[in-house]
């Protein structure tokens, strides 16, 4: 368990350092950006360059490829931290709930087939007979076996589920994230008066305004 906790850790440090790095690249374009503007003779303020940010058509393909990889590192790809422990809590609650049935399916099936077999010295047999003991019939065992069953199944399908879940979210949020909500953007109605060219008549109406 050790040792596959380390790999993880030493996965995720790695995955955060590239991160990083590609943050620091979208930085160095923004400077370059800026540097060819000033040559052209074009002065751009600092503060509103930086708004801006820069379209990556990949973000979104990155983001789903790391939470892939490892659940909650397309989030932080995304920076969205919080919701890195919310991944953790609901996989590895989906995780638990399939390793405890599927734990409980593998006791109640041995035992079943030591029953069937002829044997009685499984657990749940209360040898001494005097009801201290589980006392389970073998169909009370075939019964135990197939609902633990179902629920190991259950767990695996939801387990899924939830993983997949933590790919569409990072892939979404990314997408989302590249969207235009800057201060610029406005949409106004004027009104306007448009003049028949034959009759001369005022059309009166109202137009429609978007400025990015």
């Amino acid at each position: 368990m050790s040792k596959v906790f380390l790999l993880v850790f030493s996965f995720f440090l790695l995955a955060s350092s590239c991160i990083a790095q590609e943050k620091e690249k979208n930085e160095q374009e923004l400077d370059s950006l800026q540097l060819d503007l000033e040559d052209k003779g074009i002065v751009v303020d600092d503060a509103l360059l930086k708004k801006k940010k820069v379209i990556n058509p990949l973000a979104p393909a990155k983001a789903a490829f790391y939470s892939a990889v490892l659940p909650g590192l397309g989030q932080v790809y995304n920076k969205r931290y919080w919701k890195v422990p919310i991944v953790y809590a609901a996989i590895g609650t989906g995780i638990y709930a399939y390793s405890f049935n599927n734990r409980e399916y593998v006791r109640y099936r041995d035992a079943f087939k030591r029953r069937r077999a002829g044997f009685t010295d499984d657990e749940f047999y209360d040898r001494n007979g005097d009801g201290a003991g589980p006392d389970f019939s073998d169909t009370a065992l075939q019964d135990a076996q197939e609902r633990f069953q179902r629920d190991r199944d259950l767990a695996l399908l939801v387990t899924i589920a939830l993983y997949a879940l933590n790919i569409v979210d990072a892939n979404v949020d990314a997408h989302l994230q590249q969207f235009n909500v800057d201060d610029d953007l406005s949409v106004d109605f004027q009104p306007y008066i448009d003049l028949n060219s034959i009759t001369n008549d005022p059309t009166y109406g109202m137009a429609l305004i978007i400025k990015f």
